[in-house]
């Protein structure tokens, strides 16, 4: 997890921020006022001042009559970097963007000095209401960590994958085909942009193993350069298919389509070249799937289907 500024729990709760002042404000609310910034759970001084009844000045003034005992685990002041990201993150803390001044923000320690600068009853039955919510979002976060653990390593993960899309592009980009990568759910674009871009690839001819066509691939196909051949191999050729595929003919560059009932897999042949693909291609991105070059070549897999 992010370790130096706003969690996502928080993030998720921030744009409900309580506006009214008062003791009487429940806990729970209290926790939205809670953010994690450089790896502590910490209250805005702004906040604090709304529980405590008094004006943000008012409680600093008191803090720095106090200096010593106030280190900086206890109080600390934000940086620009710092506040315009929990700007960003939290449409309740926009006035932030505005004040010539950076905030300062009080650790639950710091909280609990508080208390004892600001001789008030208010005060002291506000700071028991937010040691309760400090220990209230530390029960949540250790209750929920296995749960922000599995978000962290899928958003590594969609991160390592974006990665080798991007190199996947680049290869192509360069004239270099790529060997294997995958694909996410979600990314139907990035997964049609790629199977397009092997398909103009092809410089003298397509052919595609796959069982389940429909009109969709008939169009995929149609990105290829013209007198490219293609060919499609599958189980078998349904009504509509068949319209289909006649009715394409008609206006495009022919496709030929051959039944063919001994592959179980998906496989794209550009050129000399074979690709297993691990998903039909009118299904492309709406499940993870992979894609490899395979050692076999075209011709080679002809060779065996003659057979």
């Amino acid at each position: 997890m992010k370790n130096n500024i706003l969690t996502t729990e928080v993030v998720a709760k921030c744009n409900n921020l309580i506006k009214e002042p008062g003791i009487l404000i429940p806990v729970t609310d209290i926790e939205k006022m809670i953010f994690t910034i450089r790896g502590v759970q910490v209250m805005f001084d702004r906040n604090l001042a709304q529980l405590y009844g008094v004006t943000t000045s008012r409680i600093n003034q008191q803090v720095n009559r106090n200096i010593a005992r106030f280190p900086e685990s206890f109080r600390f002041q934000l940086t620009a970097e710092e506040r315009d990201e929990v700007v960003a993150k939290c449409n309740n803390l926009q006035s932030l963007k505005y004040n010539p001044k950076l905030p300062f923000v009080f650790t639950e320690q710091g909280v609990a000095q508080l208390s004892s600068v600001l001789h008030s009853p208010v005060a002291i039955e506000a700071s028991v209401k937010i040691m309760n919510a400090f220990v209230s979002m530390r029960r949540f976060m250790v209750t929920n960590a296995m749960v922000f653990q599995r978000l962290d390593a899928i958003e590594h993960h969609q991160l390592v994958a974006d990665q080798r899309i991007d190199e996947i592009f680049k290869r192509i980009d360069s004239g270099l085909q790529p060997t294997q990568g995958i694909f996410f759910d979600g990314q139907i674009f990035d997964a049609y942009q790629f199977i397009g871009d092997l398909i103009r690839s092809a410089k003298k001819e397509i052919v595609l193993f796959d069982n389940y066509v429909d009109d969709t691939v008939l169009t995929m196909l149609d990105k290829r350069r013209k007198k490219v051949s293609a060919t499609i191999c599958t189980r078998a050729v349904s009504n509509q298919l068949k319209l289909d595929m006649e009715k394409h003919n008609a206006q495009y560059q022919p496709i030929k389509i051959i039944t063919f009932d001994k592959v179980h897999d998906r496989f794209l042949c550009i050129d000399n070249t074979v690709y297993h693909i691990g998903a039909s291609l009118k299904d492309l991105g709406k499940k993870w799937f992979a894609f490899s070059k395979m050692e076999i070549t075209t011709e080679e897999l002809s060779y065996k289907i003659k057979q």
